[in-house]
Order: structure tokens, then sequence, then C-alpha cells
């Protein structure tokens, strides 16, 4: 598999072509963002942490008959991808009340929620990310109803098994965000990442968190809380 030019730099990671027009190849950088950029800092190792982690949740994901983008790891900070178009969506799942969920609401961080809430955000960061609901989805062509269906579907099995195998490893999964991509012939997949960038986590008994609210509320020790996820989901 050759390496091609880079197609895309984000906030988190590069994007190269492949001499395979349906494969790309991702390369997860030590970048930290928050606040949709505005305050930049570097994790030492968080992209190669942020590739193993999601590399490997994504294959078990697929064991659960979750389709995703995962073909091969390739090196310690890339993996070979299918290409796909990116569905504009972030897809958030929150099973416990935390950042903006609790200052919208007024709900103290840390309450368990009756069941799972599903949200949905315009992915575009000039605009702030906006939460959308589904008749906006539909008015704007951004997803069909069908594909819509699939995507709350494929999300909330994803939080029954990622919580099921995180609570077996002491770590409450508080919330997460995901997003979809569609193959060349409309095959909706799990993309982009699954990591401490993406996933709130909370050791379960002492509830510190091990995810980049460190980073984003300035509480330090950023970089073991990355190791310790690293060693808990893969050893």
């Amino acid at each position: 598999m050759k390496k091609m030019q880079q197609m895309y730099e984000g906030k988190a990671k590069k994007v190269y072509a492949t001499d395979d027009p349906n494969l790309v190849i991702v390369d997860y950088k030590d970048d930290a963002t928050a606040f949709n950029g505005e305050k930049k800092g570097t994790i030492s190792g968080k992209g190669l942490i942020n590739n193993r982690v999601t590399n490997h949740l994504m294959q078990m994901l697929e064991t659960h008959g979750i389709p995703t983008h995962f073909v091969e790891e390739l090196s310690e900070r890339e993996t070979l991808v299918k290409r796909v178009a990116i569905i504009p969506l972030e897809v958030i799942v929150r099973n416990t009340a935390a950042g903006s969920f609790s200052k919208r609401f007024g709900v103290e961080e840390g309450r368990k929620l009756s069941s799972p809430t599903l949200e949905f955000c315009l992915k575009d960061d000039a605009l702030g990310d906006p939460m959308i609901n589904d008749y906006h989805i539909l008015a704007l062509d951004i997803a069909t109803r069908e594909e819509l269906d699939r995507i709350s579907s494929y999300t909330f099995q994803i939080n029954r098994v990622l919580t099921d195998y995180f609570k077996q490893r002491g770590i409450d999964l508080i919330d997460f965000k995901i997003e979809f991509g569609k193959t060349p012939d409309g095959t909706i997949v799990l993309a982009d990442e699954i990591s401490p960038d993406t996933c709130r986590f909370w050791d379960s008994t002492t509830h510190e968190k091990l995810d980049k609210d460190r980073f984003r509320r300035d509480l330090g020790g950023e970089q073991e809380a990355y190791q310790e996820i690293l060693r808990r989901v893969i050893g």
C-alpha cells in the first residue's frame, strides 16, 4: 500500500491518499484542541494512544455487527481505513450528565440519566457545531429517514456494547461523540475515532476523569490519563 499526497488535515488527524482509490491512511497527531479550536496544546503520545484504542474498539465493535471504516493498523500512529464520505453530523450519546448537558439543563455533573440520550450536532466549526434535530437533518438533505434510523440504531447498540466493555475495566462511559460515513455503495459505517478525545471516561470507583476534560479544564495529568485508558483497554 503506497502512501500518496495529504488530502486533509484536521485538529487531531491527517488523511493521506493511497494508490487504492477506496482506501486512505489516517495519521493521528498529538495536537489537542478544545472549544472548537479556541484552546490549543499538545498531549505527548496522544496520537499513538488514540490510534491504538480506536482500532481496538472498532475491531471489537465489528464482532458485534457494527460496520466500521477500519481496515488495518499500519503503525503506532497510522491506520488504513475505507474511504468514506463523512455524514456531517456529530452523534452524541449521554449516559450521565456532564459538560454542556449539565450547563444547558441545570443538572449537576455526575447525575445518572434515567435513559441514554441521543443528540445530533451539525459538524461545522464555523457555526460552532450547533445542535440539530431529525426534522432539520431531513429538511437539509443531510441524511434520509432510513439513514438516520440506521445511525440511531447503530449508535444505541454501540453504547450498549461500549458501556459493558468499559464497566468490566472499571470505567464509566459518561458520554461520547461518534461520526458515520458512507462508502461508495452507500453503506453506512462507523468512522472517525473512539478515544479519550471523543469520550468522557470516569474511573468507576474514584470518578477521576480519564479523558480530554483534563485538558479542557486545566486539571493536568492528561498524558497519564490517556495512558491509563490505553492500559485498561489493551493492557
